[in-house]
């Protein structure tokens, strides 16, 4: 089965990107289309960018780049779960995606997005630039959910209702075709 990472994109004290994360990587699981795994960028670290070349030559210099690279390398698609701040995505998240170039190129990315009003689609469509930048496939199908606080339950589990489980399969069987379809080379739908 292709490998699914999901990718933790908030680094912040108190954050429910945790919460968010845990529950679609269950989602994620019991899809069945993926084997899944979870890189949090608040576990990873990363500093900001400090390599001396630029990532496209792939000449890495730091330990923590080229565990990062190996993350992102075995990754057949990605889903980028990110809160919106002030409009925008996480830095820790555009930092951790500058790091590296090669390693996102062909591969396809969903988005689970969190936030007030908006559900974090305003984050999700600056994102949608700079993973195509990055050669990406951006999925048309995300997971945007609205005023997320009221979700949480009292010890902080995120507890979807059923149109958010339902966006959230929508969107796996989106990746999982694309994912199929850009390894076997077959022309993919947009």
């Amino acid at each position: 089965m292709p490998n699914l990472t999901i990718i933790v994109g908030s680094t912040r004290p108190g954050r429910a990107s945790a919460a968010v994360a845990q529950w679609f990587t269950e989602r994620a699981k019991q899809h069945g289309g993926f084997d899944v795994t979870v890189a949090d960028l608040a576990e990873i670290g990363l500093p900001l960018l400090d390599e001396p070349n630029h990532p496209r030559l792939g000449q890495y210099t730091r330990e923590h780049t080229r565990e990062w690279s190996a993350i992102a390398d075995a990754a057949d698609a990605f889903v980028i779960v990110t809160p919106e701040y002030n409009a925008g995505y996480p830095a820790a998240l555009k930092n951790a995606l500058d790091y590296l170039h090669r390693e996102w190129q062909g591969k396809p990315v969903g988005f689970v997005s969190y936030g007030g009003n908006s559900g974090g689609a305003r984050s999700v469509q600056q994102l949608k630039q700079v993973v195509a930048q990055l050669r990406m496939l951006p999925v048309n199908d995300d997971v945007s959910i609205q005023r997320f606080t009221q979700f949480l339950d009292s010890d902080g589990t995120f507890q979807p209702n059923a149109i958010t489980e339902q966006a959230a399969g929508t969107m796996l069987d989106e990746l999982a075709q694309t994912e199929t379809a850009l390894r076997s080379g077959t022309q993919v739908a947009v």
